[in-house]
Parts: structure tokens; C-alpha cells; sequence
């Protein structure tokens, strides 16, 4: 499962590493177990060929000898004139000659074996060979470090019958062989020392070449967006694969834009609806007392009554009011829909905000700042109407507060300037908190909620940001960071 976690590239360039060192250490393995396999074949094959002719060698002297051919006469036979060792200094092999009851009767001089006349040949060797349809047995012995072969066979006569047990002790000599596996090896991993150098130059080409399509792919998928154009992958000569997910994310791109266009006019078109529905609701209000207004002055309307001038002047006054009402209704809705132009002044913040309270003649306001100069770039009519709107905000919670209190601050906290207005009024509920910044949100029985969602356009465009934290009837506190 690690392997699972590191980049394809890196994946690729492993696995063809991997796979010469596997394969280096196969091939190894296979030529040492062949190795093996045809040292023993060749040491059976010599010692079958030695036996043979031996065999040979000692029938060649039983039919040319003075004596009599029998079992008795056989240690007589091989004794004459020293037999025994001749033929075995012809086959540089160490003979022994065992009766068919299992004694040893006659040993060559040359043995790799200690001296065996006292012993006997033993009883389960005798039953194999009496019992073997070949009339041979070959045993495989070891001592120490060196590996023997033992053979036993029948000495007969030329009418087959058994005069004796001729047995041939053979020294696997791997010493050659070994020295050839030796260099072999020395050899081979010389080839697969070059051969895995090569592998990883390939191994990093290759994979870098593999997976450049991949990574292109990947940057622009990284960098595709809903709201903006997205440029289409253009590649060269690629596998068919690749190709393949190339046509698929150009497919994308040209689906997404056709979707970002019909979204972003379904939006548009939303938004205006909303926004016609609002202010059709909002002019509405001030049109509903000036009709009536109009209609009772219709209505009552005497020229001979005394009080008519006074009566024209409250009529006057009504429509003017429900006029400032609109005005103020369209103003309202200018304001929200037009981004706030930033000037980037430096301006002392602690200074425009106090000059931003001086408007505001209740007594429990009250302003702190942790230094008189805190510099920032800002607009100043931007910071004012930040400012304005938050105590606004903070003066209609406190209306129902026994003892009403709005602090107003100006700190620095993290290298930004911070300013936080914050109340004892009704607070705001966890219903209402996802809420708040939502334009037409109002708790109010008056206002268009346009107030605090005009806050926070002023602020992001300002790079900063706002937030707030509230306990129902125990207050609110709204802080505003801004950049220095």
C-alpha cells in the first residue's frame, strides 16, 4: 500500500528497477542450479564410463588368467602380478573387491578412505543389489566438506555368474566447475551493474516522458474554473490513451463553458428578478399612504373651509415624507448594487473612526483605541460607511436594553488593523446567524436588510474580512481586519 502513495513517475521508475534486479537475481539463480544439475549429471556420467571400463579391465584379466575362473580363485586372479593396483592406476580410481558373503577380500592402494580391511560391506547394500533388476547400487555419502559417490557392481565370468562385488569409490571434485560458476557469475554481474545503470537512465527518461502528458493534463484540470474561459489542452504526438483522456477533458471544457453560460445568465436573470421583486415590495410601502392621503384630501376637500390651507400643508407634508421614503429606497439600492471604488489613502484609522461616532449623539457610545496612530489603506468614505452601518446596527439592538452600551475599538492584531463594535442588546439567534450577511435580511420592522451585506461587499473588496460572534440577549460583537 506505500507504493500505492508515491507519483506514478516514481511508480514506473521503480518497477523497471525492480524488474532488471529480479531478473538479474532469476538468471542468477537459474545458472547456479544449473550449474548443479549438470555437475552431478557429469559425475554420474564419469563414474558409469570408469566403471564400465573397469569392468572391462578386469573381465579382459579373468579370461587371460592361468587359474581356474571361480569365486575362490578371484582374489588369486587380481593378486597375480599386483592386478588390483595396475588397473586402478590405469583409471586413476580406488578399487575395492568384495566375496558375494560381503567381506572385503582385495583394496587398490589408491583409496579416499581409510583403511576398510576389517570391515564388512554392509547388509542393505548387499539386499539392494541382490534385489536391483541392474544388478547395481550407487550411494551418495559426504564427509565434511567433500561429496562421494560409491558404486557396486557384480565381477562375473563369462557366463554371467557372480564371482565377487567390485565397488568404485568416486570424489566429486567440484573444483572446476565451481571456478567456471565463479567467473560466470563475476561475469554476469558485471552485464546486469551496466544493465541496471542503463535501466535507470531509461527508467527516469522514460517515465518523465510518460507521465509530461499526465502532468500537462493535471495543470490545467488544477486550473480549471467555472468563471472564467479555460484554454483546451493541445498535445502532440501521444499513446492512445492519452489521447483519449485529451479529447474527454476538451469534451469538458467545451461542456462547462456552454454550462457557465447558461448558469451565469440563469443567474443574472435570477438576480434581477429578486432585485425587481424588492424594490416593487419596497416602493409599494410609500405608495399605499400617498394614495390614501390623496384620496381623503379628495374626499374632504371644501375651498370654503377656513382650515383648508392647514390641512394642505399636512397633505404636503405626508407626500414629501413617503417621497423621501423612495428617494431614500433607491438610494439604498444604488449603493448596494455599485462596488465601493478603492482609493488606497493612508488614513489614521483611530482619527476616521472617531470622526464617523461624532454624528451619533447618544451617550452610551463610547470609542477606545490602542494607539492614537493606527495607518492603513483605505477609502475614507468606504471606513465611514463601515463604521456608520455597524453602529446603526448596534443602536436598534440596544433600544429594548435597560442599560444600553456600544463600545467602538481600534486595535492591531496580527499586523492588521481591527476594529470591533460591539453591544449588550438582544444578540442574534443561531437560526439567524448564517443569515446575516445575506442581502433582504432583516430582523427589523423597517429597512431593506441591505446594511450589513453592504459591509462586507466594502470590506472583501478591501481585501479584509468580518465576522461576528453572538449570545442571544447578552450581545454581539462585530470585528472588522483590514490590511495595514
Amino acid at each position: 500500500m506505500r507504493l500505492l502513495q508515491f507519483s506514478l513517475r516514481t511508480r514506473i521508475f521503480l518497477s523497471m528497477i525492480l524488474l532488471v534486479l529480479l531478473a538479474s537475481i532469476l538468471i542468477g539463480g537459474i545458472t547456479v542450479f544449473q550449474y548443479k544439475e549438470e555437475a552431478q549429471e557429469y559425475h554420474r556420467e564419469r563414474l558409469e564410463r570408469k566403471e564400465e571400463a573397469i569392468r572391462e579391465h578386469i573381465k579382459f584379466v579373468i579370461e587371460s588368467t592361468t587359474y581356474e575362473v571361480s569365486e575362490d580363485n578371484i582374489t588369486l586372479i587380481l593378486k597375480e602380478r599386483n592386478k588390483i593396483n595396475e588397473i586402478s592406476q590405469v583409471h586413476n580410481m580406488p578399487l575395492n573387491i568384495y566375496s558375494l558373503d560381503g567381506d572385503l577380500i582385495l583394496k587398490s592402494n589408491q583409496s579416499f578412505f581409510r583403511d576398510t580391511t576389517d570391515l564388512q560391506m554392509a547388509p542393505r547394500i548387499m539386499e539392494k543389489l541382490a534385489s536391483s533388476s541392474t544388478k547395481r547400487v550407487l550411494l551418495h555419502t559426504r564427509k565434511g566438506d567433500k561429496k562421494f559417490q560409491s558404486s557396486y557392481t557384480y565381477i562375473t565370468d563369462n557366463k554371467f555368474k557372480p564371482l565377487a562385488i567390485l565397488n568404485i569409490p568416486y570424489l566429486e571434485d567440484d573444483y572446476f566447475i565451481t571456478r567456471d560458476l565463479h567467473n560466470f557469475l563475476v561475469r554476469l554481474t558485471e552485464v546486469y551493474l551496466f544493465m541496471l545503470l542503463l535501466a535507470i537512465v531509461l527508467a527516469y527518461f522514460l517515465s518523465k516522458y510518460i507521465t509530461r502528458s499526465l502532468k500537462t493534463i493535471s495543470e490545467k484540470i488544477n486550473q480549471t474554473r467555472l468563471d472564467k474561459r479555460n484554454q483546451k489542452i493541445e498535445i502532440g504526438n501521444v499513446s492512445e490513451e492519452i489521447f483519449t483522456l485529451v479529447s474527454a477533458y476538451n469534451s469538458m471544457i467545451d461542456e462547462l463553458e456552454e454550462s457557465a453560460v447558461k448558469l451565469a445568465t440563469s443567474e443574472r436573470e435570477q438576480a434581477w428578478r429578486e432585485m425587481a421583486k424588492q424594490v416593487a415590495h419596497e416602493i409599494k410601502n410609500p405608495l399605499t399612504p400617498m394614495r390614501l392621503s390623496v384620496q381623503n384630501f379628495q374626499r374632504k376637500f371644501d375651498p370654503d373651509d377656513p382650515e383648508m390651507p392647514k390641512k394642505v400643508d399636512e397633505f404636503s407634508n405626508t407626500l414629501i415624507n413617503q417621497i423621501d421614503t423612495m428617494s431614500s429606497i433607491a438610494s439604498a439600492f444604488s449603493n448596494f448594487a455599485k462596488m465601493p471604488a478603492q482609493q488606497n489613502e493612508t488614513l489614521n484609522v483611530p482619527k476616521i473612526v472617531k470622526l464617523a461616532l461624532d454624528i451619533f449623539n447618544e451617550e452610551y457610545i463610547l470609542f477606545s483605541a490602542e494607539k492614537e496612530e493606527i495607518l492603513a489603506k483605505f477609502d475614507r468614505t468606504q471606513l465611514i460607511r463601515v463604521v456608520t452601518n455597524l453602529v446603526k446596527n448596534a443602536i436598534q439592538a440596544v433600544d429594548d436594553v435597560e442599560n444600553p452600551a456600544i463600545l467602538v475599538a481600534v486595535t492591531e492584531e496580527e499586523g492588521r488593523a481591527c476594529l470591533t463594535v460591539s453591544d449588550n442588546g438582544t444578540g442574534i439567534s443561531e437560526e439567524n446567524k448564517p443569515k446575516v450577511f445575506e442581502p433582504k435580511f432583516t430582523t427589523k420592522s423597517s429597512g431593506m436588510g441591505l446594511g450589513l451585506a453592504m459591509v462586507k461587499n466594502i470590506v472583501e473588496s478591501c481585501n479584509g474580512n468580518i465576522d461576528f460572534t453572538s449570545k442571544l440577549n447578552k450581545g454581539t460583537i462585530f470585528k472588522v481586519h483590514f490590511p495595514k
